[in-house]
């Protein structure tokens, strides 16, 4: 039949016209739609097959009888339209080579693994796998700032996880500008979007916003002491050697025998720099801590029983404690903590801590008891930034022990003192 416009408004849903004089050129409609198809027999396999050329009347008759002509020829040289025109399609969906994925394994591989300590480059993997499936599978090069945006938006609920999401994809994004990966052109939106609005207003406890950096008053670490007792003897021990070196947790839990040495001024513990948080930084090196008071009794009884090895040994596959696991036993016996409920416990009398708050508090005491700053941040094993950190190597050894002899003594007296 000859194209009508009026008829092919009345096209009932679900059937189609043919035009005379264009062989396979329909125009079929749907409840909604009016559709050009070309409907052919293909000459690479001899099946029927069907393509769309547009929609009527959009595309008006002449368009389609032009797009028609384009494919029937197309046809006619033994071409099939439809194949090609999906093979297009799927040119386009296929991501390129170098995906999201693919860069984040390269950043993880050349440089956090490298660089990092396991147990960071654990967390910055598994942050990757939870937070990327939206844009995993896409090209690196064609993530745009409303996706960068989205995806950081999407974590806004936990601040921090947010924050260290943005901080690791933008070091992904440079590590793949610098090594050619990317364009030079593509724009690194981790670093632009964002910026200052990734802070944490605090965790809540019972409903309630509360400080999530804390130091204990004098008041508070004396009622500790004398409370901590009612720990496991690995948990008061640890938490002990918190209050006393002032050293990290990581640092406590790996002690090993062959750390410790005896030498002229008393009972010495060097902590490999391998160890230490500063592992990646030029300037430091191993930390030296004396062991004065109860950090001492701690240290020698445990190192009679080891002989060798961790003196806080585990089965697990680091070969010792879990810094976590002393996390968790501490929050275990909080007032405001509903874990196993039915569990019978003594209840903390100073709440609202954490075992690095301990450190926290030691270096605040040092400051209070007018340490010299550079000798404080010595003990803590932190390494002085500037122009201070690169030329000044004393290594401060004789004032560490007077300083720890100080804090162990004020301890002892805060032990003893009880509020009237």
């Amino acid at each position: 039949m000859r194209f009508d416009a009026r008829q092919a408004k009345q096209i009932p849903p679900g059937e189609h016209i043919t035009i005379d004089g264009f062989p396979g050129l329909r125009l079929q409609a749907t409840e909604t739609r009016r559709s050009w198809t070309y409907r052919y027999k293909s000459p690479v396999d001899e099946r029927m097959r069907q393509i769309k050329l547009g929609e009527w009347p959009a595309m008006s008759y002449a368009a389609a009888i032009a797009e028609w002509e384009k494919l029937r020829s197309a046809r006619d040289a033994g071409a099939d339209p439809a194949a090609a025109k999906r093979a297009g399609k799927d040119a386009a969906a296929t991501p390129s080579q170098y995906t999201v994925r693919k860069l984040c394994d390269d950043f993880l591989a050349g440089h956090v693994e490298r660089h990092r300590k396991a147990k960071g480059a654990d967390i910055i993997r598994r942050i990757f796998a939870n937070k990327l499936t939206t844009i995993a599978h896409l090209p690196a090069e064609s993530i745009t700032r409303k996706q960068a945006f989205d995806l950081l938006e999407s974590c806004a609920a936990t601040p921090a996880l947010a924050g260290t999401l943005r901080s690791a994809l933008g070091g992904a994004w440079e590590y793949a500008l610098d090594a050619g990966r990317l364009p030079d052109t593509s724009p690194n939106w981790w670093r632009l979007i964002m910026r200052g609005r990734l802070r944490s207003k605090g965790r809540k406890v019972e409903g309630a916003r509360v400080v999530t950096k804390r130091v204990l008053s004098d008041t508070e670490t004396g009622e500790l002491i004398r409370w901590m007792p009612n720990f496991s003897q690995t948990l008061n021990d640890v938490l002990t050697l918190y209050l006393w070196t002032g050293t990290r947790g990581s640092e406590i839990v790996s002690m090993e025998v062959q750390e410790f040495t005896e030498e002229q001024d008393g009972l010495w513990w060097t902590v490999p720099k391998a160890k230490t948080k500063n592992v990646n930084r030029a300037s430091a090196t191993d930390l030296r801590v004396p062991i004065i008071g109860r950090a001492e009794q701690i240290v020698r009884r445990r190192m009679q029983i080891a002989k060798k090895g961790f003196l806080f040994p585990s089965t697990a596959a680091a070969g010792h404690k879990d810094q976590k696991l002393i996390q968790q036993s501490v929050y275990y016996r909080q007032p405001y903590c509903k874990n196993a409920p039915k569990e019978q416990r003594t209840r903390l009398p100073v709440s609202h801590w954490a075992p690095h708050d301990l450190r926290r508090t030691v270096r605040t005491m040092l400051a209070s008891m007018e340490c010299p700053h550079d000798v404080a941040e010595s003990i803590l094993g932190h390494v002085l930034p500037g122009v201070a950190g690169v030329y000044n190597r004393h290594t401060y050894d004789k004032e560490r022990r007077v300083w720890l002899t100080r804090i162990a003594e004020k301890m002892e007296q805060l032990a003893i003192t009880r509020p009237e």
